[in-house]
């Protein structure tokens, strides 16, 4: 008895005994994962959670894809063997993760954080350390340790910086060491490489959220290859310098991005303290009262105005209304276009001939939002307007097509001859500590690839005060001479340390402003209202090109143009403007400065704007734009072939088509889109010779809403699926859904504020096979819902649908397309690869989970002979492809008219010269002509 006492109580003591030292073996192996998770740069912010985990606890509240922000999910019961998510939407808005700080709207600093704004920008370095469970688990479990408020405070940090939110971050772990010719996979040394955009597709997940692609298998990180022409000169250990490294695409910018860092760490980069000229002793604020009695009236020594028109897209017809608006012979207009907008060039050329006072920059940059080269671009501009002996001018002023004036010339330059001794430059107006912070002045960037990397930290250089604000401005002759030739202590320096700042056009000509001698010629404005909302403006929507996340000002509405008559400071210009979203406030604003145009002008209320042109060549265009244009052109030539419907041997106006489109214009009337003018070329089989024709396609009603009249979803106004979704503006920018099996597809609905409701859309896709299914919860005060389903590609081609249903009753529906494509690298497909295009996804799997237990609750039929069908139809090439196609597009689209170009054999078709819809009709609104004799065209 005893001795099996003693025997229990050992037993015990060994279990005590292995219990303790399992809890310290895992006591040692967590301090050990959080050593390495502060090793790998993961950072951390107040509170000590990482933004991984962050991102964790974000995702177990909302499903992965989401771009609205989500308060929360929980799961939805549907019939028994299905499952669906339910996804909380807010009104389409931004919402701070800082929410005790109120949104201001009068701030004119035109990219940056707005100042009372947090965004956080620490997480655009690298990303390694692994997940120890799956997303889903992690997410689920974080949700029930944090509270839901918790989550939604970070939607914001999630949602917009650092990476697309339809992707769950890479799991895979990888140390990587950087020598001169490679960086190799190793044990031990530099951690914390960032992978690539590019590279988190290839090197997924260990583990998948329910809403990932089920493709995405565990896999291995690959080592990063990081390769240079010559070995770097130092270690590169900054963790945000091996994110850049590791995501520059050329040889030249990794090795460029290498010699930054290295003469940075050697201190051979940034000056350490500069000269301060101003004998203030603070900032100086010239504050000029807006007079009511400003007059239009010349004064006796008018000042000239440099003019630098900094443009770049493709809309040249609201480039040339503008021109129109500020022309004067007085003055003066350099224009600079961007590099990669060759058709704006050709038209901006084409102006300029006609005005000997316009002159185009004999060099392009390709600039950047953000970027080092748009203060290069304005350098160089002021350096050839100093040098140009035949312009005496006194003002330099900045503007861009989305510019518009909301005074006169004479006003402008009755107030600026006033003031001539005075440059206008709008500051931030807060602490210059919090600036920098925003700013990311204390931080050093690098421009190459055409994107704006974030190397490490910096100091600010002693002795002197920074500053800075919008990056549209008035400066004088005298401040620009200075900033050009000067080669002082101050501008030298400057021009120096900006050259590896983000968006320094916002700060280097008013800290430079600031420290000279010229400071107390500083008026804090800059003369123009900028339209902000921050709530839709700050989306962080530049993060592929620059890492960082600023803001941007969104498009005036004919709601706001009482704004332009305020007089509480003087004002001559607005931005922004866009015709594509609202040309009837251009309209408004034209009539109050210079009259309305003579009653019954053609085209007042229409709008053009060029989407491609024949000598951009096939290669601007990806192979799904090309394939509609291409059906487009047919429906055109089908309906002229059906215009003469008496005799059926009357080949007069019936066409063979021949090659690829001339051109191609979006078309608005009243500010909404009416669809796509293809001019074309075929031969008429009368006379087989080549005619040019242009056809107007219009899209169908797609949207159907079923709910009886005074029904809680009569909120619902409209629903569509697009691409190209833009937040800020609430529109598809993709106009008319031109999409093909490679597309990211994005569901719209549009409400009027009411009473809460949850509705669930459900995907179909040609085969009856349903892709996707979740519930939306609409809160009353909701305008806007948007939600991206990560659908698994290649998308089956053909006719999609999504119904909205309430409580498993249909409300409405919506159709849209999903092209075949009858190119691949802009050359008509092969079977071979429309067999992998048009096939759908393997096993018909569009999500990770399937929905067939759907089918019947929502008599969804399954239907084999639409199965058999879409096989046949995925094998099909040549002229049975294109029928195809274009009976699909004949589904959605209507060819409007067509009308000829030039000289045609069909009686019937007109000239596209009498046609109002044409993009040959006339449009009194952009016609440039000659100078009347006040100087004026407008």
């Amino acid at each position: 008895m005893v001795g099996a006492l003693c025997a229990r109580r050992l037993a015990r003591r060994s279990r005590s005994a292995l219990i303790a030292a399992l809890t310290v073996l895992l006591v040692q192996t967590l301090i050990v994962w959080n050593f390495s998770s502060l090793d790998s740069g993961e950072e951390r912010d107040d509170g000590g959670a990482s933004v991984r985990e962050k991102r964790d606890r974000v995702g177990g509240s909302r499903a992965a894809g989401s771009d609205d922000f989500q308060r929360g999910q929980r799961q939805h019961l549907p019939p028994p063997g299905t499952r669906t998510a339910r996804h909380i939407q807010q009104p389409d808005g931004y919402y701070s993760h800082r929410p005790k700080e109120k949104s201001r709207v009068d701030s004119n600093n035109e990219n940056s954080v707005p100042k009372d704004l947090d965004i956080d920008n620490s997480n655009f370095g690298a990303r390694s350390q692994p997940h120890r469970q799956s997303a889903g688990a992690s997410s689920s479990k974080k949700q029930r340790e944090h509270p839901l408020e918790k989550a939604q405070q970070e939607a914001w940090r999630d949602n917009s910086l650092g990476r697309n939110s339809n992707e769950v971050l890479p799991v895979g772990h990888q140390l990587l060491t950087v020598t001169g010719n490679a960086s190799q996979p190793v044990g031990h040394g530099i951690t914390g490489a960032s992978q690539q955009h590019r590279a988190s597709r290839a090197q997924p997940a260990q583990s998948q959220h329910r809403h990932q692609h089920p493709r995405r298998k565990q896999a291995t990180a690959a080592p990063l290859e990081v390769t240079y022409d010559q070995p770097a000169k130092c270690e590169i250990s900054g963790r945000e310098a091996i994110s850049a490294l590791s995501r520059a695409k050329s040889k030249e910018c990794r090795q460029q991005i290498a010699e930054v860092y290295c003469r940075h760490k050697e201190g051979h980069l940034m000056p350490e303290k500069v000269a301060r000229y101003c004998p203030l002793a603070g900032k100086a604020n010239g504050n000029i009262q807006w007079e009511e009695d400003s007059s239009e009236s010349i004064p006796s020594n008018p000042v000239r105005i440099a003019f630098v028109l900094v443009v770049h897209g493709r809309a040249s017809r609201q480039f040339q209304r503008l021109f129109k608006a500020i022309y004067h012979t007085s003055h003066y207009y350099y224009i600079h276009v961007d590099q990669r907008s060759n058709y704006l060039h050709r038209q901006v050329n084409a102006l300029a001939v006609q005005y000997p006072n316009v002159r185009v920059t004999p060099w392009r940059m390709a600039t950047i939002w953000g970027g080092a080269s748009l203060l290069t671009m304005y350098l160089h501009s002021m350096a050839d307007l100093l040098a140009m002996r035949d312009w005496n001018w006194d003002f330099f002023i900045n503007l861009s097509a989305a510019d518009y004036p909301i005074r006169t010339n004479n006003q402008l330059v009755a107030f600026l001859s006033k003031h001539r001794d005075m440059n206008f430059i709008k500051s931030h107006g807060r602490d210059n500590a919090r600036f920098i912070r925003k700013q990311g002045l204390d931080r050093l960037f690098y421009e190459c690839d055409t994107h704006m990397w974030r190397l490490g930290d910096r100091r600010i250089p002693e002795g002197i005060s920074v500053d800075g604000g919008s990056d549209w401005f008035l400066l004088n002759r005298a401040f620009v001479q200075y900033v050009i030739n000067s080669e002082d202590d101050l501008v030298t320096n400057m021009k120096r340390f900006y050259a590896y700042t983000l968006l320094p056009a916002e700060s280097f000509f008013h800290t430079v402003l600031e420290n000279s001698a010229h400071c107390e010629s500083m008026v804090d404005n800059n003369l123009r209202i900028t339209n902000w909302n921050r709530k839709l403006g700050c989306k962080c929507q530049y993060k592929h090109i620059v890492d960082w996340c600023g803001c941007s000002p969104n498009d005036f509405k004919p709601v706001d143009f009482h704004r332009f008559q305020q007089t509480v400071r003087p004002t001559f210009f607005a931005r922004k403007f866009e015709a594509s979203v609202n040309q009837e406030i251009v309209n408004q604003l034209d009539s109050f400065l210079f009259g309305p145009f003579p009653h019954g002008a053609a085209s007042l209320n229409s709008y053009w704007e060029n989407a491609y042109d024949e000598p951009d060549g096939v290669s601007s265009l990806s192979d799904t734009q090309l394939t509609y244009y291409h059906a487009f052109s047919r429906l055109g030539l089908a309906r002229a072939g059906a215009s003469l419907q008496g005799n059926p041997k009357d080949l007069s106006c019936r066409y063979f088509p021949m090659g690829h489109p001339v051109s191609v214009h979006l078309y608005f009337q009243s500010d909404q889109f009416q669809g796509y003018l293809v001019k074309h070329r075929a031969t008429n089989l009368a006379t087989s010779k080549l005619e040019t024709m242009e056809t107007w396609v219009t899209p169908k009603k797609t949207f159907k809403l079923t709910a009886p009249p005074g029904s809680t979803f009569s909120r619902l106004q409209l629903a569509e699926i697009g691409a190209d979704w833009d937040a800020k503006e609430r529109l598809f920018r993709n106009f008319g859904g031109l999409m093909g099996p490679m597309d990211e597809t994005v569901a719209m609905q549009k409400w009027i504020k009411g009473t809460n409701i949850t509705a669930t859309l459900v995907w179909i896709d040609p085969t009856n096979v349903i892709a996707a299914t979740y519930d939306i919860k609409i809160d009353g005060s909701a305008e806007f819902t948007h939600y991206r389903p990560p659908l698994n590609q290649p998308l089956r081609p053909g006719v999609w649908s999504v119904r909205i249903l309430h409580h498993w009753s249909p409300v409405a529906e919506t159709r849209f397309l999903i092209a075949p494509s009858a190119f691949n690298k802009h050359q008509p497909i092969r079977q071979e690869d429309t067999l992998k295009l048009h096939n759908g996804p393997e096993k018909n799997g569009y999500m990770e989970q399937s929905f067939h237990g759907l089918n019947p609750v929502l008599s969804v039929p399954i239907s084999l002979a639409y199965v058999e069908r879409a096989k046949r139809n995925a094998a099909l090439s040549g002229p049975e492809l294109e029928q195809w196609i274009d009976g699909l597009v004949g589904e959605l689209w209507e060819a409007a008219d067509v009308c000829a170009v030039g000289l045609t054999a069909c009686p019937v078709m007109q000239a596209c010269a009498k046609n109002p819809w044409s993009s040959l009709s006339p449009d009194p609104k952009a016609h440039l002509g000659s100078p009347r004799a006040d100087g004026r065209i407008r």
